[in-house]
């Protein structure tokens, strides 16, 4: 984060220069911060909590240096069972700092929880502990299979405001208890010295955290004695003050941060002089020298108005440059929002009954969102994991946050406060400053991505001299039976590599020598498709997290009543899931079994024009694919000038691509029109083009499989092959239009209606229609809208539907 604002601190003669030649390197600082930037990982589920034989949707969002991630081009996610063992792996690509994907839960799945862990590759750079975690609640209807003995203690613990109690000044000691399950305990006692005269009564203010005042005695030792609600009791001694040092302490409102610096009385003259830092993110905002030789406390006000929203970090050196006291503050500007709502236009929650509302945003900024409706009965709390809490939060706290998105979900006196005791307890990513001290930059073992996925490999156990004009042929057969030629120079070192292969699934590589067959059986290549490989390890859980369960009585019902209903439907039904209904009395058009075999990823479905080439006729008539588009299409503009062509949507230039690879328009135009299979038009904005496709995309499909005859001068036959692991193909959400005779299942019982990851607006185009058909039991709606825009800022949206008046 590039800081430009200037930071003044009104106070007087005790602020100094800070000595050149006897400070950190600032240049160093900001380089170290430069050099290893922060992603920071969120991920939007469409409920808290499942059911066996339910899909878990998801929708992956990164960001560094607060703007959507340009680190890494994939995404991994790793799902781990209450044992620990890895169950399922996805690779996935990023589009605009975003994935999408999907989790079927197998019907004999008997866990209470599920671990999610997502990273990138340059995630690997930090320690395991700062990959994105979450623990998801699989709801069953008996206990755990397996007796787990969780000690019923309440844990009390205490934490000095600036890290060190001082001998004679008066300091906050936060405090947290929590029990053996990681849960909050609300306490209550009272701070004692050694002979039990009492010197404060001790109360909880928020989810097990509180705070007293004490200015302790280098000579006294001092006690917290505690009752919990169960009757638990327990003493915690308060720890030992230093006997010189120095304090510091913090108190924030919307305009300042008000810093208070106390010495002891005592200090040494020499020792006097010190050193302040306020940083954000690695960049370093202010520094200042403290002149205390003459004063024994000072008090400074730093203007934290216009910094943006995030963790604030206070450090305080001695004359040694080692750090005597450190604090951090949250600012909360509300900068880091945009503005997003729901429009209800049609709300009807009765059985099976048409639902309709609009998103609308009124920044013109490019947009990129998901939303879920569920059954509100089902939704779980509102202060979970949230966008708010997962980037700005969660990454610069140590240690588990009880209900993290209460903590950003209103500026009011009480929240911040409650802000301020998370702050207070839990530790937080602090800096190396030895390290810096002694001038050690970061040492990164990956890199930024600057491609998706490759076809790369390395030849071994070769009986000749490798030439320059050797070439490698390479047939990548897809799960569809079509094919991709690549013609590779082999290095002199055996390797070769091609970055513009893009597939979902697996694919069937053959390879040979396009110039020299005889040396084909000489030759054996070790092939790499670019993407990480599976964690090998296993997970070890901390007991508390073994034994999550719901703790939502009335939700566990719901739960309970949902699980009873699938599995009465599964008995009485032929069907298996709701994506597997076949539509007898109508059958899907043709348009929609191309874009099907086709389409993938972010080109499947959409709001588009489809053309199904293979069976129009005056398609074969066109000159070319351009010819063909001419007036099909409202709204999208052709102008050729001889042999140039340029196309525009709303004043925008139209992306078009060949077979999902972006390509330009002279390239569709030299293409047989009869080689092609389908056509979409994507409305803008199309999300899957660079830069948002503010004037949408034309994506044209070569013809393949059964739609084209096979040419038997481009078979991979007799040659050595290998199998090559592509990117994850998720399922599509399904939800049923019971507006068309004959969709839908016989019983409805879905828990989430309606999933879409994603949720384009802009300037062109600031509302989102949404339409979905409720269940056959559900009453009310539940919403939930995240997302972020180009320049990072971010939003979310919950609410609940209420029926539109005429529904009434």
């Amino acid at each position: 984060m590039k800081y430009s604002i200037h930071i003044l601190i009104a106070v007087a003669s005790c602020l100094l220069p800070v000595l050149a030649g006897a400070q950190f390197s600032d240049s160093l600082m900001n380089a170290y911060a430069e050099a290893h930037p922060r992603e920071r990982i969120h991920v939007h589920l469409d409920k808290q909590a499942y059911n066996r034989e339910e899909t878990i949707w998801y929708k992956v969002y990164i960001l560094d240096d607060a703007l959507p991630t340009r680190l890494s081009r994939n995404v991994y996610v790793e799902w781990f069972n209450p044992e620990g063992t890895l169950v399922f792996r996805s690779s996935a690509p990023l589009f605009s700092g975003s994935s999408r994907g999907s989790l079927e839960l197998p019907a004999d799945f008997d866990g209470h929880f599920i671990r999610m862990r997502v990273y990138t590759r340059w995630n690997l750079n930090n320690e395991p502990s700062e990959y994105h975690e979450r623990d998801i609640v699989i709801h069953q209807p008996k206990p755990p299979a397996r007796s787990i003995s969780v000690p019923n203690v309440v844990q009390v613990d205490l934490f000095p405001e600036g890290g060190d109690l001082v001998a004679g000044l008066m300091s906050k000691v936060a405090y947290k208890a929590v029990d053996g399950r990681g849960n909050p305990v609300a306490i209550q006692g009272r701070l004692t010295n050694a002979r039990g005269q009492t010197i404060d009564s001790l109360r909880t203010r928020h989810d097990g955290m509180g705070f007293f005042f004490i200015a302790p005695d280098a000579a006294e030792t001092y006690l917290v004695k505690w009752r919990s609600p169960k009757g638990d009791t327990g003493t915690v001694t308060v720890p030992r003050p230093r006997p010189i040092g120095a304090t510091l302490s913090i108190f924030t409102n919307n305009e300042h941060a008000v810093v208070k610096v106390e010495r002891s009385e005592d200090m040494p003259a020499a020792d006097r002089r010190f050193t302040l830092y306020v940083h954000k993110e690695g960049q370093l905002l202010f520094k200042a020298g403290l002149d205390m030789t003459g004063r024994k406390s000072l008090r400074a006000n730093i203007p934290i108005a216009e910094l943006t929203t995030g963790v604030l970090q206070f450090t305080i050196f001695d004359a040694a440059w080692a750090p005597m006291a450190e604090r951090v503050v949250f600012v909360n500007n509300r900068l880091h929002e945009f503005g997003a709502r729901i429009i209800p236009q049609l709300i009807n929650p009765t059985k099976r009954a048409k639902n309709v509302f609009d998103v609308y945003v009124s920044d013109t900024t490019m947009t990129n969102m998901s939303i879920s409706v569920t059954d509100a009965s089902v939704a779980g709390s509102a202060f979970g994991h949230t966008i708010y809490s997962d980037l700005l939060l969660s990454p610069e706290i140590k240690g588990k946050i009880h209900n993290p998105g209460y903590y950003l979900s209103s500026d009011s006196d009480s929240v911040t406060a409650n802000l301020d005791l998370v702050l207070l307890t839990h530790g937080w990513r602090r800096y190396d400053w030895a390290r810096l001290k002694a001038e050690q930059a970061p040492v990164l073992k990956f890199g930024p991505e600057n491609d998706y996925m490759k076809v790369a490999g390395q030849s071994y156990g070769q009986k000749f001299v490798i030439t320059n004009d050797l070439l490698l042929n390479l047939i990548i057969q897809y799960k569809d039976s079509s094919k991709n030629f690549l013609f590779e120079p082999l290095s002199k070192q055996g390797t070769f590599e091609n970055r513009t292969i893009f597939f979902y699934d697996t694919a069937r590589v053959y390879y040979g020598f396009n110039n020299n067959p005889k040396l084909n059986g000489q030759l054996q290549l070790q092939f790499d498709n670019g993407l990480l490989p599976p964690s090998t390890k296993s997970l070890t859980y901390p007991e508390q997290t073994l034994i999550a369960l719901l703790g939502d009585t009335s939700m566990r019902a719901r739960m309970d009543r949902f699980l009873i209903l699938q599995e009465d439907w599964k008995k009485r039904s032929a069907y298996k899931t709701l994506q597997e209904v076949i539509v007898k009395s109508k059958p899907k058009p043709k348009e929609d079994e191309l874009d099907k075999k086709y389409a993938s990823g972010l080109f499947s479905g959409g709001d588009a024009f489809v053309f199904d080439m293979t069976n129009d006729p005056f398609a074969r008539a066109g000159m070319d694919i351009f010819a063909f588009l001419q007036g099909r299409v409202p709204g999208l503009q052709i102008n050729r000038s001889g042999p140039q062509t340029s196309l525009s949507w709303r004043g925008s230039p139209t992306t078009v691509f060949l077979d999902q690879m972006q390509t330009d328009p002279a390239m569709l135009q030299s293409i047989n029109i009869n080689d092609i299979a389908m056509v979409k038009v994507f409305r803008p904005p199309f999300f899957g083009a660079t830069g948002g496709g503010s004037g949408g995309a034309i994506a044209i499909y070569t013809a393949r499989g059964n739609d084209r005859k096979p040419d038997p001068n481009r078979s991979g036959k007799g040659l050595p092959s290998v199998l090559l692991s592509g990117y994850t193909r998720f399922k599509e959400f399904y939800h049923p239009r019971y507006d068309q005779p004959g969709e839908g299942p016989d019983t409805d019982i879905r828990t989430t209606l309606y999933w879409n990851p994603y949720i384009i607006t802009g300037k062109s185009s600031p509302r989102f229609r949404i339409e979905f058909y409720n269940n056959d039991i559900s009453q009310r709606l539940h919403v939930v809208l995240e997302g972020v825009n180009a320049e990072g800022k971010m939003t979310r949206v919950e609410t609940t539907l209420e029926p539109t008046q005429k529904n009434k």
